[in-house]
């Protein structure tokens, strides 16, 4: 699980750098303050972009954490400007790169509770599955489409990044 987990989580982190250039970009072309992205959300019952992103970033760092029988750090959600978030986010990738692959020798195995479970369990390997993942990628996805609507330039490739393509 380290792979799927640290590898692929760092990577999607890592564009959010990207789309705050982007949003930032339209701001200053646009002439507003960029830190205004951090409040719009796509619907009035959703959370905010910034609490999309930091949702992400707990997201990654609690499955990390919890498949490696470890425990997370906690972090403020404090961010109220662009380079907070991505001090959120840079802090956060950091923290995914110290696991290694033998973190996640028992993930699969390994008992995951959550306080908000009721004293019910999963395996980590469903909890993997059924949870962290299909959440982590639920938050960003809608960070993303918070951009997009509110027109900032991003594309397909923007949320995929590069892919490990080489010619056989």
């Amino acid at each position: 699980m380290y792979f799927e987990t640290i590898r692929q989580m760092t990577k999607m982190l890592r564009h959010i750098d990207k789309w705050l250039d982007s949003a930032t970009a339209l701001a200053e072309r646009k002439k507003f303050d960029p830190n205004v992205l951090l409040g719009l959300r796509l619907a009035p019952d959703q959370f905010p972009f910034v609490r999309q992103v930091q949702i992400g970033c707990d997201t990654a760092k609690n499955l990390a954490a919890k498949l490696a029988s470890k425990e997370a750090p906690s972090y403020p959600d404090a961010e109220q400007t662009v380079p907070e978030l991505r001090a959120r986010v840079a802090k956060t990738v950091a923290y995914l790169e110290g696991f290694t692959a033998a973190d996640f020798a028992n993930a699969a195995t390994a008992t995951i509770s959550n306080p908000r479970w009721e004293g019910r369990v999963m395996t980590g390997a469903d909890y993997f599955l059924e949870h962290g993942t299909p959440n982590f990628y639920f938050h960003l996805s809608h960070a993303y489409a918070i951009l997009r609507h509110n027109g900032v330039e991003l594309g397909k490739r923007d949320y995929l990044g590069q892919l490990t393509q080489r010619m056989p």
